[in-house]
């Protein structure tokens, strides 16, 4: 088994790989979402993050076992197409396209949305070109430069948390006075650890379990790196552990300092905290990393997006077009079709009625839960081989005993998203998706039969 030989830059290294996985992860999830969280499961949010950061740290390490092996800038689709079939890689790799780039259109209009507020008189759409034109340049420019950006621009991001952590620290140890309780106690005081019980616990998971969506863009960059079977292992480690000890370590400050149920906690975690430890314009300085947060992961899922439809048109799953690579090792067509989609996403966020909006964004909602699904069952089937060649250097614990358990991990949660109004219409939505998708694949598959039949006789 080989991987994918393509004719891309390799210049990426561990560190670049590993703010790119923090720079996709940590988004608007964290700054503006840890709130819905908190306000399922009270303090018990956090029994829901360590569950959730428990199910990624098995997932990556799967996928860190294959990407070692196998290196390709196609990462789950190729294994899953190796692993269990081509219909299988198929279908994962463009559900996955379709998902990043209705994302990359809410992470644009969510930041231009911000910006055009700062610059009253500016129109929105401006703002939104400048930043697609930025960063189309950005991705164009190769992939050594790309990586270095993305490095400092998640960065930011990184910083702004150890402060915010930072401030938190000097609240609970009482160097900055607050004038109100904070600490265990004051967190215990307001219904107790689980105010709502395991049902709280199991709603808190499914409105915190897709914030770890995009580390899985560290396995499709690894293919890039100066060396990838190294490399990989190293960087998903490394963005696992960070990333659980900032989703943690923030919420755990958020809890103690303030009132589970205080409605600025839900509305505004980040700002909430900073405004009662006396941090000069809090709310603007936050802003400021929402947006920087919502760039950067715009920035690496453009990168996402192109590389994925490089590999299936690579794998013969995509059309040769998107095949083109500029001097400098970028597949250049690829990169401006991702921008050129994008900016379709952020016209259906202006223009689509909700309800039409709503069903597009509905079927992003659980995609990752399917991708997850396909990289636990591609690795089920895959080690053996991978062992029989010779290949492995990282491997997966436990095995098969985890990768079982996980799958099992992943159907209880979708048995919860059963009993959730919103989470099962997007749960409906995605699993449509998925179908649809893998129609168009049999679709596909029969007219190229029919042709080839027509062609022999």
């Amino acid at each position: 088994m080989t991987a994918d030989q393509a004719p891309l830059g390799h210049g990426l290294r561990v560190r670049h790989l590993t703010m790119m996985g923090l720079g996709s992860a940590i988004g608007a999830g964290l700054f503006l979402g840890t709130g819905v969280g908190i306000s399922a499961a009270g303090p018990a949010v956090l029994v829901s993050y360590v569950v959730a950061g428990a199910l990624v740290v098995l997932l990556m390490r799967m996928l860190a076992e294959m990407a070692s092996a196998v290196p390709s800038s196609g990462a789950f689709s190729t294994y899953a197409e190796v692993g269990i079939g081509r219909w299988a890689g198929f279908t994962v790799g463009w559900v996955y396209w379709f998902m990043l780039v209705m994302v990359l259109g809410v992470e644009i209009t969510g930041a231009s949305q911000i910006v055009s507020g700062w610059f009253p008189g500016v129109p929105q759409w401006v703002v939104a070109l400048v930043f697609v034109t930025f960063f189309a340049v950005v991705n164009l420019a190769g992939v050594r430069r790309f990586g270095e950006f993305e490095f400092w621009f998640a960065t930011i991001k990184v910083v702004a948390i150890i402060g915010f952590l930072v401030v938190g620290a000097l609240v609970l140890t009482g160097v900055i006075d607050v004038g109100q309780p904070v600490g265990i106690q004051a967190m215990l005081s307001d219904g107790g650890f689980a105010p709502n019980g395991i049902a709280g616990i199991a709603a808190g998971l499914l409105a915190v379990l897709f914030a770890f969506g995009g580390i899985e863009i560290v396995t499709i960059a690894a293919a890039e790196s100066e060396d990838p079977a190294r490399s990989i292992a190293r960087a998903a480690a490394s963005v696992v552990w960070r990333i659980l000890f900032f989703y943690i370590g923030s919420v755990t400050v958020m809890i103690l300092v303030m009132p589970w149920s205080s409605p600025e906690l839900v509305a505004g975690p980040f700002v909430s905290v900073l405004d009662i430890a006396g941090v000069p314009g809090a709310g603007r300085v936050m802003e400021a990393v929402v947006v920087i947060a919502l760039l950067s992961a715009f920035n690496a899922n453009v990168y996402g997006t192109s590389r994925m439809v490089f590999s299936l048109s690579q794998r013969g799953d995509g059309a040769r077009f998107f095949l083109g690579v500029s001097r400098r090792g970028v597949p250049n067509r690829a990169v401006w079709t991702s921008i050129v989609f994008g900016l379709v996403s952020v016209g259906l966020n202006a223009w689509l009625p909700e309800q039409i909006l709503g069903i597009l964004l509905n079927a992003v909602g659980a995609t990752l839960l399917g991708i997850w699904a396909f990289i636990a069952v591609s690795q089920l089937r895959l080690r053996p081989r991978l062992e029989r060649e010779g290949t492995l250097t990282l491997k997966m614990w436990a095995f098969p005993g985890l990768t079982w358990a996980t799958l099992v991990a992943l159907a209880a949660i979708v048995v919860l998203m059963l009993f959730d109004d919103t989470a099962r219409q997007q749960l409906v939505a995605t699993v449509g998706l998925f179908v649809l998708v893998a129609a168009v694949y049999v679709v596909r598959e029969q007219g190229r039969r029919r042709r080839g039949a027509r062609l022999s006789d």
